[in-house]
């Protein structure tokens, strides 16, 4: 059974106040659990946590990870799992949900900002399979701008940056390396 917070004037004694009070707490305790491969955005920026419910008395977090192999994932659900801990929340669960598949699409707009600021370039546009990477004879000719001072004048150096979720890239006009968050 989830500990419901006490009875006070926001709950009026209603325990689907009571129920909105949990979800509250989870969703702000979520809100502070950070992507360990981009810890200046949350997983729920990120768009990894799908859903937070009450479920027959439990607390349910659905997760969907930002692809089915990614290495963080274990380290995200025990972050996930300790947040609500820290947040005296004991009885839940976590599921993950891998249909539909997770997006950049699902990145909020502050996240997109924040990867900038950090030096990551953000996907732009909405998500869309591109295997002209793949090959090195098909590279993508949409230009990605450098997060440092926003030029176009960029070129692909790997097609994988520190984690498969990345490129790297290198700025002609600034001469700074960078990663470019992957549209997929």
């Amino acid at each position: 059974m989830i500990a419901m917070p006490a009875r006070t004037e926001e709950t009026h004694g209603d325990p689907d106040g009571a129920r909105t009070g949990v979800l509250a707490i989870a969703w702000h305790a979520l809100g502070n659990v950070m992507d360990p491969e981009v810890p200046v955005v949350s997983i729920v920026e990120l768009g990894i946590v799908r859903d937070v419910a009450v479920v027959n008395e439990t607390l349910v977090v659905t997760l969907t990870p930002t692809y089915s192999g990614c290495p963080a994932t274990e380290l995200i659900e025990g972050a996930v799992r300790a947040a609500l801990c820290d947040a005296g929340i004991e009885e839940y669960r976590v599921e993950y949900r891998l249909a539909p598949a997770w997006t950049t699409d699902w990145l909020a707009p502050e996240a997109r900002e924040r990867l900038r600021e950090y030096g990551i370039a953000p996907p732009g546009g909405p998500a869309r399979i591109d295997v002209r990477g793949i090959s090195p004879l098909r590279r993508a000719s949409v230009p990605v701008p450098c997060p440092r001072c926003g030029s176009h004048h960029t070129t692909l150096l790997s097609q994988f940056g520190s984690t498969a979720c990345k490129a790297h890239y290198r700025c002609a006009d600034c001469l700074e390396p960078f990663e470019y968050f992957k549209p997929h």
